[in-house]
């Protein structure tokens, strides 16, 4: 089965292969399976974004960008399939949307010479530019993201956690398991009490998970979900009438197809946010002229301006904007990946860029640095209006606790580089 699977993508792939002049940026999808309500509206974001450079600019600094789609169906050794078939083709940087694939691309791709973008997901230590060099995560990363969600809950309750109970549910994979190390300092900083409670894969069964929550009685219930998995904890969650303001998932259980099937229910349900949503943003006025109107959407278009479609979006803009980057700094149009990387290293997204770009206040500003790879780390919180069947976001930027978050990268990162034979850089 391996071998027919990698048969078939390899000559799927040569046979659209982009001619090499071009900026090869390979899409590995997933379109198929239970995680499919977050792949595909992430994924044609992701390819729009592209086809509107290509459209209404001719591509980035005149070369055009060609975007080969590989499915990997969220499945880990599909994906790294995917990538031997697609990095041949001139692959700068690989974007893959999962946190087991990532873990297994981050050795090959230091190998190969090839950047790899995980905005919001993967190996959080891979912050620490020193050791992984080619690897970036910027603007946040998961242990940002549950920093911030603590950090919302001090809020919420005077400053202190002190005698609370908070439940972490969570997928039970690498991705679902990157917050916990985290959520534990926290909990002797802030003296709140933590239960850990897996949900095993792909997550449609969770009525033990919220049997115990019920039995528990927990104050706050923090989640790190994705696909079908978030649906059915929103849906439980308001079966049991837990008190959905109280119920905070990660940036990646938070889009419109999570709450929209729990009707009422979901109403008042929170997710932190790393940007903001909706088509109030004039470049959703290019999409629609050069790509939605013009027939060239990668999609049904009925995932425009959703949370999804906008953070694909989002992640192939900082893309094309370390591709311009290096570009410069190359002082040639047809960068290579080690250009691509350096252009990655070097980049600085302000706010006069973004809104440059048709994305004014959609993102926080960041600069990324030989030993900075992964940005500022603040998120927003945003909160399910069920009647307006929207997101409104109920905070400003909440920047992550450095102090506990520092260290612990600093850790991960050294013991990575001494299992892995790394000599630390930037010196």
């Amino acid at each position: 089965m391996k071998k027919t699977f990698t048969a078939i993508v390899a000559a799927a792939m040569t046979a659209a292969a982009p001619a090499m002049a071009d900026l090869v940026i390979p899409n590995l999808s997933y379109r198929t399976g239970p995680f499919a309500a977050g792949g595909i509206p992430y994924a044609d974001g992701f390819n729009d974004y592209f086809t509107l450079l290509n459209e209404r600019d001719g591509g980035i600094g005149g070369e055009k960008v060609q975007v080969p789609e590989c499915e990997t169906a969220y499945n880990t050794e599909k994906g790294v399939e995917c990538y031997e078939a697609t990095k041949g083709n001139g692959a700068l940087v690989y974007n893959p949307l999962s946190t087991g694939i990532t873990y297994q691309l981050i050795p090959k791709v230091s190998a190969d010479g090839i950047s790899l973008y995980t905005p919001g997901y993967g190996r959080t230590s891979a912050a620490n530019g020193k050791v992984f060099e080619w690897v970036f995560n910027y603007p946040a990363n998961y242990w940002d993201g549950a920093s911030v969600a603590i950090k919302h809950l001090l809020d919420l309750n005077g400053g202190s956690l002190e005698g609370k109970k908070i439940a972490l549910l969570y997928h039970n994979s690498a991705y679902g398991k990157e917050p916990i190390r985290t959520l534990q300092e926290l909990s002797k900083k802030h003296g709140y009490a933590l239960t850990e409670i897996p949900v095993d894969s792909p997550g449609q069964e969770q009525k033990s998970q919220w049997l115990q929550i019920r039995r528990d009685k927990p104050d706050y219930v923090l989640f790190w979900g994705w696909g079908v998995m978030n649906q059915v904890a929103v849906q439980e969650a308001a079966n049991i009438r837990f008190p959905m303001e109280n119920f905070i998932g990660i940036w990646w259980s938070g889009s419109e197809n999570d709450v929209l099937p729990a009707g009422d229910g979901a109403n008042g349900y929170k997710s932190l946010a790393m940007h903001g949503t909706g088509m109030d943003y004039p470049v959703y006025e290019d999409l629609k002229k050069y790509v939605i109107d013009a027939g060239k959407a990668a999609g049904a278009g009925d995932q425009v301006g959703s949370v999804l479609y906008s953070r694909g979006m989002y992640a192939a803009m900082v893309i094309a904007e370390a591709a311009r980057k290096a570009q410069e700094l190359a002082g040639t149009s047809a960068i290579n990946a080690a250009q691509m990387r350096d252009g990655f290293e070097a980049l600085e997204i302000t706010e006069e860029r973004m809104a440059e770009l048709g994305l004014p206040n959609f993102g926080q500003p960041f600069a990324a640095s030989c030993e900075d790879h992964g940005g500022p780390g603040a998120a927003l919180i945003q909160q399910w209006d069920a009647s307006a069947k929207k997101w409104n976001l109920i905070t400003g930027f909440i920047a992550p606790d450095d102090e506990v978050l520092t260290p612990l990268i600093l850790e991960d990162s050294q013991a990575y580089a001494k299992e892995a034979g790394i000599s630390e850089r930037c010196n």
